[in-house]
């Protein structure tokens, strides 16, 4: 298949998979997600169904399958797809009836699929990025549907020509849009701890391993705006982009002052990957 949508049990492409407007999804985003990326095999699948399930118990919600069910279902699933590289995302909502703010506990989740052909960006293409107010809830650490301050940071970003954009509170930088973001100041790994106000991504801590293997410190701290601005490197990870520098933020040339660190880190966490999906 060229791509494949799956909801309750239904398959089907993409486009003819049809969610019923019962599913509190429809009317509150009721529901938690993730994404990875697979070739033959689902990158670093143990760890995003750890976070799901993490995120199903900070909302609630009782997944429809174990972890193990799950493994094998997006494993097989992921075979029927064409292509060398592929987008696997799942998500788990809370079924209902009627609009309510109220839920029946007793009800069981609805689990939606799909998988698709995509193309992994150019790694050596730096990224542009503009800061914004984080205008966001308090409950950044559990992955749910609830994306519209995001979904509406990429939109500024996009029309800015930016590759992302920095959710900045208090003076305080706290992650991107769909990405984390990290600096390198003086040799030292600087990234936000992993608290409520981010997502702490499954890239990020393989950036952290892979530090680690390096010998390179590590720091847990909230970093400033003008620390921002003044990184030696400034670096975005996510499922999906693996690991991208940024030399732009704000319109402000940004690191390339520690390039042999970052190109260090790059390789490993590419090659962790390449290999984590043959």
């Amino acid at each position: 298949m060229e791509n494949l949508g799956y909801y309750n049990g239904h398959t089907d492409i993409i486009e003819n998979i049809k969610i019923p407007i019962t599913d509190r999804v429809c009317w509150f985003g009721d529901g938690i997600y993730e994404a990875s990326l697979a070739g033959r095999k689902i990158f670093a699948l143990d760890e995003h169904l750890n976070r799901l399930f993490a995120s199903a118990k900070g909302i609630d919600i009782e997944p429809p399958h174990s972890k193990k069910e799950f493994e094998v279902l997006l494993n097989d699933l992921t075979k029927k797809v064409k292509g060398d590289l592929k987008l696997v995302y799942w998500q788990v909502t809370r079924d209902g009836g009627l609009r309510n703010h109220a839920y029946d506990e007793t009800l069981k989740a609805n689990l939606l699929i799909t998988i698709r052909k995509i193309d992994m960006p150019d790694k050596d293409i730096p990224l542009s990025l503009i800061t914004l107010e984080d205008k966001r809830y308090k409950m950044c650490n559990i992955k749910t549907l609830n994306l519209l301050p995001n979904v509406l940071a990429m939109q500024i970003a996009k029309n800015a020509k930016c590759g992302e954009a920095v959710f900045v509170g208090n003076g305080f930088v706290r992650e991107c849009s769909h990405s984390n973001i990290h600096i390198i100041k003086d040799g030292i790994f600087k990234t936000h701890p992993a608290d409520s106000r981010i997502l702490a991504g499954i890239a990020r801590a393989h950036l952290i391993k892979h530090c680690q293997t390096l010998g390179i410190p590590v720091e847990f701290n909230a970093f400033t705006l003008g620390q921002l601005y003044q990184a030696d490197e400034v670096i975005v990870t996510s499922s999906s982009q693996i690991c991208l520098r940024a030399n732009f933020v704000d319109g402000n040339a940004v690191g390339g002052r520690a390039s042999k660190i970052f190109e260090n880190l790059q390789m490993l966490a590419y090659s962790e990957f390449y290999e984590g999906i043959k």
